[in-house]
């Protein structure tokens, strides 16, 4: 470890050691000496992913270079929540990404798969340089700014705009604090001294924290709550489960979601009422995408770990926060993903 970069949290065990001087020192050579700089982020971004991302390119072009951006989507939008994110102009589809850029830089990617239509360039870049926070990180780049013991990607990459000595203007502080935010939970979760001094310096660009968090929080169309009431109305507890510590999971149908003529990325929210359960450590939501696939998302209390367990199947995250894809059906998932909740 070297200096504490801020937002640090309780280590995980395992993963790719954390940088050290010499890792900073070669992200800030390799960057400083780009004229042209690929951005990418993972499939279906989140906040951290996508505000890191964007963040990271504002900075980059403020300091006068030419920056793209974009995730490996075959549905190439940005998801709703997020589209009052600065930046998005330096977003282009999967299908114009440079092949074979000089220097590619991926955010919030555990994986090189994780990149979806973005893995081959990926696997052409000259120099590939991995930005991220999760312990499951595979270190598939030629440089691996990872480490698991800070709050949010966006941590990394603030330090990583500092040692470049780029400017941090409102724009730049909105992508990072809504990284931050969501990354944390509404700073619920991973949260540190270190995580709210960062907050309060990207707050004092004056952006508005309560703007943003109406943006993610506070707004859903209608067609989202019959679909939550459909997945509510078929919620099991099975508080024998996940050790004794209970579990509590259901699922959302891209039938339901049809119905409700309701985008995919709509439905994200539906682990956060799920997991609200007292008698169950460990919540679970199975969503189904336009494609027929399953995307688990995993939530823990801390008793159990289901980053260990998403791993298992494939996917991945943190100790409490999770998850992975499948083309089973929803019960022959939950009897994969249920006894790894007990080891």
């Amino acid at each position: 470890m070297t200096r504490d970069t801020g937002g640090r949290v309780e280590p995980a065990a395992g993963g790719i050691p954390a940088p050290d001087e010499r890792d900073w020192a070669r992200a800030v050579e390799l960057i400083a000496s780009a004229d042209r700089i690929a951005l990418a982020c993972h499939v279906s971004p989140d906040g951290d992913a996508l505000g890191s991302m964007l963040g990271f390119g504002l900075a980059l072009r403020g300091a006068g270079k030419e920056v793209v951006a974009s995730f490996g989507d075959r549905r190439f939008a940005v998801p709703r929540l997020l589209r009052f994110l600065p930046g998005q102009d330096l977003l282009v589809d999967p299908s114009d990404y440079p092949a074979g850029p000089p220097l590619m830089m991926t955010f919030d990617a555990s994986t090189v798969e994780r990149l979806g239509l973005l893995t081959p360039h990926a696997g052409q870049a000259r120099e590939l340089v991995v930005v991220d926070h999760h312990a499951s990180n595979t270190g598939f780049g030629t440089l691996n700014l990872v480490d698991s013991t800070v709050a949010a990607t966006s941590v990394l990459v603030e330090e990583l705009v500092r040692r470049l000595g780029l400017a941090v203007d409102i724009d730049v502080a909105t992508c990072l604090y809504t990284a931050l935010v969501t990354d944390t939970g509404s700073f619920k979760y991973s949260t540190t001294p270190e995580v709210h001094a960062l907050a309060a310096r990207l707050i004092a660009t004056g952006l508005r924290p309560d703007e943003i968090a109406r943006e993610l929080w506070d707004g859903a169309p209608f067609g989202y709550l019959t679909v939550l009431g459909a997945a509510i109305g078929r919620v099991t507890l099975e508080p024998a489960a996940a050790g004794g510590h209970g579990l509590v999971w259901t699922y959302v149908t891209r039938a339901e979601r049809a119905a409700a003529a309701l985008p995919y990325d709509e439905v994200e929210g539906v682990i956060d009422v799920v997991r609200r359960v007292e008698e169950a450590d460990v919540a679970v939501v199975l969503k189904e995408d336009d494609t027929g696939t399953w995307n688990v998302s995993t939530r823990s209390k801390g008793a159990v770990d289901v980053g260990h367990a998403c791993s298992a199947l494939g996917g991945g995250g943190h100790p409490r926060a999770a998850g992975f894809s499948s083309r089973e059906s929803p019960p022959d998932i939950m009897a994969a993903l249920r006894p790894l909740l007990s080891s």
